[in-house]
């Protein structure tokens, strides 16, 4: 789908005799658009989500994903010119009555892209890069809306302090009470 002569782009659920990383190898298998991605109350962009989907669970420019051990599909973004909202994590239920339904889970500082989710086995941590915050798009945001530079950079995440240039980090998340992420 083009929108603003952008792609919002889709996320296919393949199923049948296939196998990741070996596909070229396949002899047969289904696939199927589980979601197309955008604001969901902007007709133009032709999304399309799970009806439990609400304001914040939407998203667009879909980059790399995980899968964690319940079969939830997690989703890192990587819009470059939306300032629409920043990029993040979502977590989506693939089958029963939730499939096709995003849930925000991670937000980037302003101009970063997230990539790389991981988990661990247990589910119990899950890490994340957040690769040039402060770079891409933030002209277009309005609480910043100006070019960042080193001297005025969008953000000085992750440090927060004077002085300090916004770096990429990787991230480790985990629950407060040590439990699976998602549950």
């Amino acid at each position: 789908t083009q929108y603003e002569g952008r792609k919002l782009r889709q996320i296919r659920r393949f199923s049948g005799n296939w196998v990741p990383r070996r596909c070229v190898g396949a002899l047969h298998y289904r696939w199927e658009i589980l979601v197309r991605c955008g604001d969901r109350s902007d007709t133009d962009t032709g999304a399309t989500w799970g009806a439990a989907t609400t304001d914040n669970g939407w998203f667009e420019a879909p980059d790399n994903a995980a899968v964690d051990s319940m079969g939830r599909l997690w989703i890192a973004t990587d819009s470059k010119t939306s300032g629409t909202r920043n990029n993040g994590l979502w977590a989506m239920e693939t089958d029963g009555a939730l499939r096709g339904t995003g849930k925000h889970f991670f937000g980037t500082p302003v101009g970063a892209e997230l990539c790389g989710p991981r988990f661990t086995p247990d589910d119990r941590a899950l890490f994340v890069s957040v690769q040039h915050p402060g770079d891409a798009g933030v002209k277009k945001w309005g609480l910043f809306s100006r070019a960042a530079t080193f001297e005025d950079p969008a953000t000085r995440w992750p440090d927060f302090e004077a002085g300090m240039p916004p770096r990429p980090s990787v991230v480790v998340i985990t629950k407060k009470d040590g439990g699976p992420i998602g549950t």
